[in-house]
């Protein structure tokens, strides 16, 4: 496993000092966020801009661990859900586009919508998450689905269902624990279960129970990270361990995001060690 860092935290930070910050720090990787709002956001990447970052990725010999184009896959109104698609179509391509050699390309995004829109919609959610898997597939990317507290799919049994349901060699898990931890479900339930199915993660800290919860950045609460370590190893989990800054912290008016991301490199870090997990180089 290796350590990577989502530009998630950074929406208002330039690659130029990002990315070379983020490999000082020790990160081996960069997860780009290119939603609305940020200053990656997809419609905003001219070739020029996309050729810059791939430089900067280069240089500074940081992966492109995934592309994060969260974009809900749940909405009815036809004309929201085929914005929505082309969104999620045109993050794949992203991702097929920027791809480094010897990587993966993967394209992570939550499904959306809430809780209960999961038993009436959620077929209609694995027949666009497997149409989404065909394209990334012919693309040689890998679609990675997020569970996220508050959304349709915030639950491991909901996760399981639609991937079995799905059923397809494209389409894989971003396992963010946070979410699970935040819905009362342990490390020992949550690990075993989704890291088999996982291609990517996010972590955070968090404190309470959904909804009346708080993420924090890692290193700030809680959260076990040496078990967790312990545990996705042990599952067989091979890929970035990515640290993500929530909004909730980003809110904050003292926001730092470099001394944030600090935190959460010498957190994971410390876990790692901790727990006598190897950093694969």
């Amino acid at each position: 496993m290796r350590i990577g860092y989502s530009l998630w935290g950074m929406p208002q930070v330039p690659p130029e000092e990002s990315l070379p910050f983020l490999a000082k720090t020790g990160y081996q990787g960069v997860e780009l966020a290119v939603t609305p709002g940020w200053n990656t956001e997809l419609y905003s990447l001219t070739d020029e801009r996309k050729r810059t970052i791939s430089r900067l990725l280069d240089e500074n010999h940081l992966i492109l661990s995934a592309v994060a184009g969260h974009t809900s896959m749940v909405e009815l109104d036809e004309d929201q859900n085929a914005t929505n698609l082309k969104r999620l179509r045109d993050s794949i391509d992203l991702a097929a586009e920027m791809v480094q050699e010897g990587q993966p390309a993967i394209m992570a995004s939550l499904v959306g919508g809430r809780p209960d829109d999961w038993e009436p919609r959620r077929e209609l959610l694995a027949e666009r998450v497997r149409a989404l898997g065909d394209y990334a597939a012919a693309r040689n990317v890998i679609f990675a689905i997020e569970p996220h507290c508050g959304t349709a799919m915030d639950l491991p049994d909901k996760v399981t269902w639609l991937l079995d349901q799905v059923n397809h060699p494209a389409v894989k898990l971003n396992f963010d624990i946070s979410h699970m931890d935040v819905m009362g479900v342990s490390i020992d339930d949550s690990v075993p279960l989704l890291a088999p199915y996982s291609v990517h993660t996010h972590v955070k800290d968090q404190r309470g129970i959904w909804p009346k919860h708080e993420f924090l950045t890692p290193g700030e609460g809680p959260f076990d990270f040496v078990h967790y370590m312990k545990a996705m190893q042990a599952a067989g989990y091979q890929g970035f361990i990515v640290a993500e800054v929530s909004v909730m912290v980003q809110r904050r008016p003292d926001y730092d995001p470099l001394a944030h991301a600090e935190l959460a490199y010498r957190t994971i870090e410390n876990a790692f060690h901790a727990a006598g997990v190897p950093i694969d180089a």
